[in-house]
C-alpha cells in the first residue's frame, strides 16, 4: 500500500509540475521573441554608448570661431576688409585658416591653400 501512495503522490507532483509549467508558458506566449527584444535592446545601448566615445569614421575638424580667426589673420593687411570678407568665406568652407597672412604658412591649411576663385582661376582665399 505504501508503494501504491508513493506513487500516486509521485504522479500528483508531475501533474502540478506539467500545470505550472503550463501557465508560465501561457502567461508569455512568446518567451524567445522577449529573450530576443532583450539582446537587441542591450546592443543598441553598448552601440550609443560605442559611438558617443569613440568611432573609425573620420571626426570633422571643430568648428572655428572665424570672425575672430579671421580679424587676427587680416589685422595688418593693407586691405582688412576684403581680407576679411575672404577669410570668412574660406574658413567657414574648411573650418582652418593658416596662421600669419603670409605664403609660407597656406599649405597648414590645405582646403584653404587650393581653393580658387571660379572666375578668375586665382587663389580665393586670402
Amino acid at each position: 500500500m505504501k508503494k501504491k501512495q508513493q506513487q500516486q503522490l509521485l504522479l500528483l507532483s508531475l501533474m502540478f509540475l506539467v500545470a505550472v509549467t503550463a501557465a508560465a508558458v501561457a502567461a508569455d506566449p512568446h518567451p524567445q521573441q522577449v529573450q530576443v527584444q532583450v539582446q537587441q535592446q542591450q546592443q543598441q545601448a553598448q552601440m550609443r554608448i560605442n559611438r558617443a566615445t569613440r568611432s573609425l569614421l573620420p571626426q570633422p575638424p571643430p568648428k572655428l570661431d572665424c570672425p575672430s580667426t579671421c580679424s587676427v589673420r587680416c589685422g595688418n593687411n593693407w586691405k582688412n576688409q576684403m581680407c576679411n570678407k575672404m577669410c570668412n568665406v574660406c574658413c567657414n568652407k574648411c573650418s582652418c585658416v593658416p596662421p600669419g597672412t603670409g605664403q609660407d604658412t597656406r599649405h597648414l591649411c590645405p582646403c584653404y591653400d587650393t581653393m580658387l576663385n571660379p572666375h578668375t582661376g586665382k587663389l580665393k582665399c586670402p
